[in-house]
């Protein structure tokens, strides 16, 4: 078997000396769809953010065989919230190129294209709904051709015929693609149904496998506690 796109290796992060995840050790492979749930103050965005290099963490986290620090270009990001101000004249092609200023052209367009946003190109930003400008953060995301997509609650901010839509494109770029995505999410009706694996953490990690396998009563009794309830969908 070829070697994991993503391996971790005992990672623990501890913020003012409170252990936020304690010795987390998993394989994801490359071309699967991950999801990544747990209760508020679970320890998800820090997971996401030692995988990003944007804090100090010990263990080993290694993308694509190498450092983090050596892998950044290799993955796309979607914040959970991105603030701006919605008066600055400025078109959506304008600031995708902000923040990759040698672009071409012809990449550009086939990234708005990958999120159905071509023809908003030459749209103010300011104008765009909120499901549309997270296809934008995404079109954003995919503009380096990473090999992992980062989303950290990016539906968030969107209603749900705007979240599916948002769950169709990314499983898009998967299949096409078969870019690496990493998603956390509070939607666990959608992910059963949408993703690959699961990972449960609750500071550890509480389970880690194929998501009608992982999610039983048992260990969503040990995220969210006795009140939770979930209703498995059978296609």
């Amino acid at each position: 078997m070829a070697h994991p796109i993503i391996k971790i290796d005992h990672l623990s992060v501890r913020y003012d000396g409170q252990e936020v995840l304690k010795d987390l050790s998993l394989n994801i492979q490359k071309g699967k769809i991950i999801a990544v749930i747990g209760p508020n103050g679970s320890g998800k965005t820090t997971f996401i953010r030692a995988i990003l290099g944007l804090i100090p963490y010990q263990g080993m986290i290694q993308i694509d065989g190498q450092p983090v620090k050596a892998s950044l270009t290799k993955i796309g990001y979607v914040p959970q919230a991105f603030s701006f101000d919605r008066s600055i004249p400025m078109t959506v092609g304008e600031f995708l190129t902000l923040s990759f200023k040698k672009v071409s052209p012809r990449k550009l367009k086939r990234a708005l294209l990958e999120v159905d946003m071509r023809q908003y190109e030459n749209h103010p930003i300011g104008s765009l709904s909120g499901g549309q400008f997270q296809r934008v953060l995404i079109a954003r995301s995919i503009l380096n051709d990473p090999l992992i997509l980062v989303l950290d609650e990016a539906t968030s901010e969107i209603d749900m015929a705007g979240s599916k839509s948002f769950y169709d494109i990314v499983a898009h770029l998967n299949k096409v693609h078969e870019t690496t995505v990493i998603l956390v999410s509070h939607e666990i009706q959608m992910i059963y149904k949408f993703a690959d694996h699961i990972i449960c953490l609750n500071r550890e990690l509480i389970c880690y496998g194929k998501p009608k396998e992982a999610i039983t009563k048992e260990v969503l009794e040990r995220l969210y506690g006795q009140d939770i309830r979930f209703q498995e969908h059978r296609h």
